[in-house]
Formats: C-alpha cells, structure tokens, sequence
C-alpha cells in the first residue's frame, strides 16, 4: 500500500492535525536534550489529544491519529530523503 492510499484514509477536517504533528516533529528534532527515538512517541501522542479534543474519544479517534502522526512523520522523512538524495547527485 502506498503513503498516498494512507493519507486519504485520514479525515479531511483533521489535516491540520497533519501539519501541527510535523510542526511540533520539527520543533523536537531541534531541541538537544530530546532523543530522536523519542519523537515519534511525542508527536504520535499530540496527535491523539488533538484528535480527541476535536472528534470526542472513540476508537475512530485514536486510529485518525496515529494516521495523522505517521503522515507527518513519513512526510518529514521524505522531504529529507529527497534533499539527501539531491545533495549526492550534485556532487
């Protein structure tokens, strides 16, 4: 299954949820005392106290959010794949 298909599995209302998980992704990876395995942990866990602020609890709820972390993850580590891999060719 491609990131694509996943992606549109996710609720259109909660694609902001999407941007703030790589938002908050982002600021984590910048900070120096937070391990980067610890990251994923954090912005899957934002995602779910959005997601629940905004939908209400159920278990819809939580799946939407771990969609909308991986996304943003996923999403992250495909923009620095690609400028790595760019970085490479120009050398």
């Amino acid at each position: 299954m491609e990131w694509n298909a996943v992606a549109n599995f996710i609720k259109p209302e909660l694609l902001m949820v999407v941007a703030v998980c790589w938002v908050i992704g982002y600021i984590l990876k910048q900070t120096p005392k937070i391990p980067d395995w610890t990251i994923i942990y954090a912005v899957t866990l934002a995602a779910i106290i959005l997601v629940v602020l905004t939908t209400g609890l159920n278990v819809d709820s939580v799946l939407q959010a771990i969609l909308c972390s991986a996304v943003a993850v996923y999403g992250n580590q495909l923009v620095k794949q690609t400028a790595k891999a760019k970085e490479g060719n120009e050398q």
